[in-house]
């Protein structure tokens, strides 16, 4: 079932998605060449307490850590760890919060310093899928119209969709219906109705779309080495569009 969350669910996940735009944004700043994985997820326990949120992710089925982390080859769901990041990689950083009993999701794939030009295309035009996709979310629309319009932009770019990782439902769960695919067909799919929220999260690599997972049982990695990216939000079908919640905007946590 998808849940149609009420006018006072929304202001909570609107608030809570403000927040979780501010977190993702001093942690990419946060960000430096040296510093571990480790690091950025004790610094983002700081930012969570901060705020006075609870990060969804940590304790999720078991998920050691605040924040996933990924880079270069990882794909999602990396376990922070002593690894230390390079000025030349690119690193994504996934994150929920949890405000007033209500989730939000968001990911951003960023360079380190200077990468390779490849590099940065990968990071704009996944960055570009996904505001394609959200274009494309207004009531009487359908999921398919949104996948399509992800897996059309990547096509041009010859950039690969990794099918098995997808956006979802976001809100009294952290994963709830609808399924929300980066390969579909247009005028497939439950249909966009006022009230729904869910994250759209095009996930990518410049390879093939092998992908396994390591022994700590959370990484995802591609199997070829090649580069993967992820970008994401939590967007709100409003009763003439869209509304991102992840942005970052004014908002008063109360």
């Amino acid at each position: 079932m998808i849940n149609i969350k009420t006018p006072a669910e929304i202001d909570a996940m609107r608030t809570g998605g403000a927040i979780l735009a501010n977190i993702l944004e001093e942690i990419k700043a946060y960000t430096q060449a040296g510093m571990t994985t480790h690091r950025l997820n004790e610094y983002a326990e700081t930012l969570f307490a901060k705020y006075s949120v609870i990060p969804s992710f940590k304790g999720y089925q078991g998920f050691p850590a605040a924040i996933c982390t990924a880079i270069n080859d990882e794909v999602v769901h990396g376990i922070p760890n002593n690894a230390a990041i390079k000025t030349g990689d690119i690193i994504g950083v996934d994150a929920g919060v949890f405000y007033k009993n209500l989730h939000t999701d968001s990911a951003i794939t960023f360079a380190v310093g200077s990468v390779s030009p490849i590099a940065q295309m990968l990071i704009n035009e996944t960055t570009n899928a996904l505001w394609a996709g959200i274009n494309m979310v207004k009531p009487g629309n359908q999921i398919g119209d949104v996948s399509y319009a992800i897996y059309n932009h990547l096509k041009k770019h010859n950039i690969t969709v990794i099918p098995e990782l997808i956006g979802h439902g976001v809100g009294h769960k952290l994963h709830e219906e609808p399924q929300v695919p980066n390969i579909g067909k247009q005028h497939s799919g439950p249909t966009l109705k006022p009230g729904m929220t869910f994250a759209i999260e095009p996930i990518t690599c410049l390879g093939k779309r092998n992908i396994e997972t390591l022994s700590d049982k959370w990484t995802i990695v591609t199997k070829d080495g090649s580069l993967a990216c992820q970008q994401e939000h939590t967007v709100l079908v409003t009763t003439t569009g869209v509304e991102v919640l992840t942005e970052k905007k004014a908002f008063t946590n109360s």
